[in-house]
């Protein structure tokens, strides 16, 4: 039959009820079930099926449920919404429960007409959430149609995993190594961008001038950077590289084009004024020149700058903030802190020995070097370094160091020599990428003249000579030291790491070099404990090979509380990768050059979502090797007082860290020369290192002080704490708060027969689900897996949002919490299904609740919105769930604020009520309830008024977002629950207790 239904009303086709969406037309009607998600959604054909109207049944009076049965349905149908009407469009469907101080940037995103923002919250805060929810919200309510993130090809796969899981948002990779496969799929002249809507895309990659111009012009209207600091150059001298980047995030930030950006880095002042202003100018050009110390700088940039630290966003919302409601505090669980200890080792005789004789080998190389030009003297310089790093690392390192060509070596200059020999070497900030960099760098430099003798009395011999067969010799004696016996620092992190198992942690070692992790993996192997797993992750694996082999350690480990796992890396896993829910230590087994890396490093599993309260690092550090005690002392110690003063880290200077870095190095290598001998590169003295350290700690004091008064400065103060509020309480009014999805799945779960444990954590508990229903099992098995429902594994739900693999978090967009909640529904709203159904749509309560006759009503409102986008206007159908109250009767119904009607959800039964009783009582009330029409319908009209005004508030800074925006309450509304509370007093109790039968109030259904 042909109808002509309104957008929101309800119909009825192929046997079940649905909502007309606003894409309907007369011949073709696009339809949602009704409570259903988007992936429901069908196409009906009005001319070839059969459609009706439709209203939403009533329940039914024979169908009563006890004192809880209000409450969980009134939780199933709200964990259920996926299209929820407040401002916040995607929140109803993501699978993240955001906390408060995330929505600070998406509420300042929203009021931008083109969004343009650098956010640049402290490490593990969750920047990649913040960042997500922009782009989430910007595709649902149609300001974007394309996302492009912009991040290392190391990090790529886990991008499109975090877009795909938490934000519904299927993006293809564009790599190197995907990219040909992709062209070969598209039309004549079609660009991959167009044919791809959303993409995560190798930056490295698409900067080339073969792949850029593509880009740039069929670049998604959203493009997020990843890591934007290593995308801006702050000269003429930066690395090629850098500028390749940053013309390419120049062109894309047009600011003739609408295309909004979102810049996303935890470091966006690594010291260099000018590249923080070139970032800033990304953003808006006018940021590039503007005074930040005067009151319109600030100003300006507080619009488009996020900069946080942990003490910000640890109690955002507090009673401090002077909000009204003190129910909306909020604590964030981040580690409180992370307990340093810095263990000492000793070289062995026979390591002591190769490393002097190694040394000498090196010094005699850079003496030789040093007369036959600047070139060959930085040659010499990278291939010393090398050496020396390595040999501190281990003897794997060392020997496969002698046996390797230096990459400098075939330098045609002196500044290539330093750009191919620097980032194998040393631990710049500013190294364009991790790839790559833990190979073992090359000592052996057949171009530089053979020397023989001591000090600086060289004699030319074959260029293949005598020095191979010196290096080889050398090698020799390294691959001789592996083992316990030679490798005394070996032998100090068994130790360790049999301490930190004992106590309960799960450590991650890590490494400089591939040789030293793969040797610390084959020697740690069945020294630590029958029960304990190692493996080893380097860059010999690619991204998604690394993850797989993370995942695969903590399977082998497993729930066992005896089973152990010990993650042994390069710095291939220190930037990007999240590592806190398997792992709670740290060991730096070699020390990173820059302290930075060592803060990366600690950042894996010192972050949000850790459950471990202190993290602990143990930092190793060979007390004779004539290295390490300078670099901890000058570099790694002052580092973390910084951190330990402002809370935050500051970067190390670069230039000032390899003037410190060079200064140990040749006092190391000239220290048996005598104090008034020149020595090179223009230091005069063995004090050079105190003075190059002195230099260091003022530039660092300074860049410090800058980060300080930045912090102060520019702190995020253009979204007040009370705005947040303000929508928080909306969002959950609306979507429930986590107390609420806690109790629900506990109550849920247990009425359906699953076992129930608590853990010893507090909230957290598990449950084994193998005796629930074969319904609820068929829903769980699919997010769960089929062994966990069927054999029995209980299933750990945990009380905070960041869960890892095979767990379930206490929120409602929690896979696990969302099947369990559609299951209770559509058994509650199904009055003939069989077994135990924990909700129902009746119920009649004696309780003391109240003390006059009240009766609850659980109703279900739809809304008609029409929001302004800049590609036109958009029109959606949301729901949202409310409880109404009133005591006496429908006629003459005296109606409760909205706080009284939320109380009643907490009353208990404190006496029975006979079941024939309480089904007349509900038939009257049911024969009633046309009287509430009214009353009803005025108050979709106040939420829809409030919607508006929430959708405005949150558009407030663009009058032609706000423009055009409307919000109309679809009538009728849905009548999902009505529930009867008497006064336990009542004198109907004495007369019908002599009858009573089993009682619904106390729990029998």
């Amino acid at each position: 039959m042909t109808i002509t239904p309104t957008v929101g009303s309800l119909v009825s086709a192929r046997g079940r009820d649905w909502v007309v969406l606003p894409e309907s037309a007369p011949d073709m009607l696009v339809l949602r079930p009704l409570g259903g998600a988007d992936d429901d959604i069908a196409a009906v054909f009005p001319d070839f099926e059969e459609v009706t109207s439709a209203e939403f049944a009533p329940p039914s009076a024979t169908d009563l449920g006890n004192a809880h049965a209000a409450g969980l349905l009134r939780s199933a149908l709200r964990i259920g919404f996926r299209s929820g009407a407040g401002p916040f469009r995607s929140l109803a469907g993501i699978a993240v429960d955001p906390r408060a101080y995330q929505l600070v940037p998406l509420m300042m995103a929203l009021r931008q007409k083109t969004v343009r923002m650098l956010i640049s919250d402290d490490v593990g805060i969750g920047k990649t959430v913040e960042a997500g929810l922009i782009a989430s919200e910007l595709l649902a309510q149609g300001g974007a149609k394309g996302l492009a993130v912009l991040c290392a090809p190391a990090l790529a796969e886990q991008w499109q995993e975090e877009l795909r899981t938490k934000f519904g948002i299927d993006a293809e990779l564009v790599l190197a190594s995907t990219a040909s496969r992709l062209e070969r799929g598209l039309d004549l002249g079609q660009s991959l961008f167009d044919r791809h809507p959303h993409v995560v895309v190798s930056t490295d990659f698409i900067k080339s001038t073969r792949h850029r111009d593509d880009f740039v012009r069929h670049c998604p209207d959203l493009v997020i950077v990843d890591e934007a600091h290593t995308c801006v150059a702050a000269d003429e001298n930066s690395s090629t590289q850098n500028q390749l980047r940053y013309e390419l995030l120049r062109r894309i930030a047009d600011p003739k084009v609408d295309r909004h950006l979102l810049l996303v880095t935890a470091t966006p002042h690594s010291g260099k004024e000018s590249a923080f202003r070139n970032l800033l100018g990304l953003i808006r050009p006018e940021l590039a020149e503007v005074d930040l110390g005067s009151e319109e700088g600030r100003k300006l940039l507080a619009a488009h700058f996020v900069h946080r630290k942990r003490a910000d966003v640890r109690q955002f919302l507090t009673v401090n903030d002077g909000l009204a409601d003190n129910s909306l505090a909020e604590e964030t669980s981040f580690p409180s802190d992370r307990y340093f200890k810095d263990e000492t080792y000793k070289l062995s005789p026979a390591y002591q020995a190769l490393l002097d004789d190694a040394i000498g080998y090196a010094r005699e190389r850079v003496a030789a070097a040093g007369g036959q030009g600047r070139r060959e003297a930085r040659i010499a310089w990278w291939s010393a370094i090398a050496l020396l790093r390595s040999l501190v690392s281990s003897p794997r390192a060392a020997a496969q160091t002698l046996r390797t060509r230096s990459a400098a070596a075939k330098a045609t200059t002196a500044e290539e020599a330093d750009r191919l020999g620097a980032p194998l070497t040393s631990d710049s900030s500013e190294n364009d990428a991790l790839e790559g960099l833990d190979v073992a760098p090359g000592a052996e430099i057949t171009e530089v003249s053979e020397i023989t003798g001591t000090g600086v009395e060289v004699a030319e011999v074959s260029k293949t000579g005598k020095g191979d067969a010196r290096l080889a010799e050398l090698a020799d004696r390294a691959a001789l030291l592996e083992g316990t016996a030679g490798d005394l620092k070996l032998a100090a992190l068994i130790r360790h790491l049999k301490k930190l198992l004992d106590e309960g942690y799960h450590p991650i070692v890590f490494c400089r070099y591939i040789p030293t992790a793969e040797y610390v993996a084959e020697h740690l192997d069945g020294k630590l404990g029958k029960k304990t797993v190692v493996r080893a992750v380097t860059g010999t694996l690619s991204p998604q090979q690394r993850l797989q082999r993370i995942e695969e350690l903590a399977d082998e480990a497993g729930d066992d509380s005896a089973a152990r796992r010990v993650l042994i890396a390069t710095d291939c896993l220190s930037e990007g990768v999240n590592l806190q829910h398997h792992f709670d230590a740290v060991v730096h087994y070699d020390l990173a050059w820059n302290p930075t890396r060592h803060d990366q490093r600690e950042g894996r599993v010192d972050r949000y979502g850790q459950k471990r309260d202190i993290v602990k690092v143990i930092t190793l550090w060979g007390s004779d090797n004539g290295i390490d005690g300078k670099v901890l002392e000058v570099l790694i110690k002052k580092h973390r007082q910084i951190r330990k003063d402002l809370g935050i880290s500051v970067s190390v200077p670069d230039a000032a860290s390899s003037g410190v870095t060079d200064a140990i190095v040749e006092w190391v290598l000239m220290r048996d020369r005598q104090r008034g001998q020149e020595t090179l590169f223009g230091l005069e003295e063995l004090g050079a290192i105190d003075d190059r350290a002195e230099e260091l700690e003022t530039e660092w004091k300074s860049a410090a002080e800058r980060e300080k008064t930045s912090r102060s400065r520019f702190a995020q103060r253009s979204i007040h704490p009370e705005e947040v509020a303000r929508e928080v309480a909306a969002i959950r009014d609306t979507l429930g708060r986590s107390e609420e999805t806690r109790d629900f799945v506990r109550h849920s779960l247990a009425a359906l027969d699953g076992v129930l444990r608590d853990d010893a954590s507090g909230g957290d508990f598990t449950a084994e689900v193998s005796g629930a229903p074969a319904g609820l099992r068929d829903v769980l098995a699919p997010v769960l897996g089929g062994d966990a429902v069927e054999l029995g594994r209980p299933v750990p739900f945990r009380t905070t949002a960041a869960v890892a693999r095979g767990e379930a978090a206490l929120v409602r967009t929690d896979p696990v919490v969302g099947a369990l909640a559609g299951y209770v529904l559509n058994a509650a709203l199904d009055g003939k299904a069989e077994g135990p159904r924990p909700a129902r749509r009746c119920g009649v309560i004696r309780t003391n609740a109240v003390g006059n006759r009240t009766t609850l009503l659980l109703v279900r409102y739809r809304f008609h919105l029409t929001l302004p986008s800049r590609s036109g206007e958009r029109e959606l159908v949301a729901e949202d769930a409310r409880l109404l109250a009133f005591e006496g009767s429908p006629a003459n119904a005296v109606w409760l604020p909205a706080e009284k009607a939320l109380e009643l959800l907490d009353a208990t039964a404190d006496d029975n009520t006979d079941r024939h009783f309480g089904e007349r009582t509900m038939s009257r009330v049911l024969d009633g309830l046309p009287a509430t029409k009214t009353r009803l319908e005025a108050y979709g009209e106040e939420l829809a008024a409030e919607l508006l005004a929430s959708h405005r508030r949150v558009r407030s800074a663009s009058g032609e977002i706000v423009r055009g925006v409307n919000v109309t309450a679809q009538k009728p509304a849905d009548i999902l629950g009505v529930y009867v509370y008497l006064p336990a007093s009542d004198a109907v109790t004495s007369a019908v207790a002599s009858v009573i039968v089993p009682a619904v109030a106390g729990g029998a259904a």
